[in-house]
């Protein structure tokens, strides 16, 4: 390939992409009713908000916004250490990259309480199951083989590792 093929880059004829310029013809405009509501006096100005439901245990709320909404999830509320990294994440605006970073590690934390819970009730969980190997090995089959492949890498470096350590830790004998 020459330097000219790289810097160039290809036109893209318009015509030839499926759905290209759908929005284009304004009387096909699928938001046309819905755009402009100005003096519109229809059921959007006169809906009454359902009766709020009040909560039996903790919600927790975005700082963007000052009421809760008038049904809300109750059936896991937070505890625990990923609990208490959920309250932390919303103290941040959901615009903050900081709150969705906390509560993918909250999430990743709730999943081990979960499984630490299941082996103290004398449990054994399924973990293989409820990552949905048996839909990867179907779907996707090459990537749950490199998956699986990378992370015995890991863990037999980390063996080894560890392993190291403790030998050169171990007294010698004379």
């Amino acid at each position: 390939m020459t330097s000219t093929a790289l810097s160039t880059p290809r036109r893209i004829d318009p015509a030839t992409v499926n759905g290209w310029g759908v929005d284009a013809d304004p009387r096909n405009d699928p938001t046309y009713p819905l755009r402009e509501r100005d003096g519109d006096s229809g059921p959007a100005k006169t809906w009454e908000r359902p009766v709020q439901q009040r909560p039996d245990v903790e919600v927790l709320m975005s700082i963007e916004h000052n009421r809760l909404p008038a049904v809300v999830g109750t059936s896991t509320p937070p505890s625990g250490l990923s609990g208490a990294m959920r309250r932390a994440a919303f103290r941040y605006s959901e615009s903050d990259w900081t709150h969705w970073l906390i509560l993918l590690g909250a999430d990743r934390v709730n999943m081990v309480e979960g499984v630490l819970s299941d082996l103290a009730q004398g449990r054994v969980p399924n973990i293989p199951a409820e990552m949905g190997v048996r839909a990867a090995w179907r779907h996707d089959r090459a990537g749950l083989v490199t998956r699986t492949a990378a992370a015995v890498a890991v863990g037999a470096v980390a063996y080894a590792l560890l392993r190291r350590r403790r030998d050169d830790d171990r007294p010698r004998r004379a």
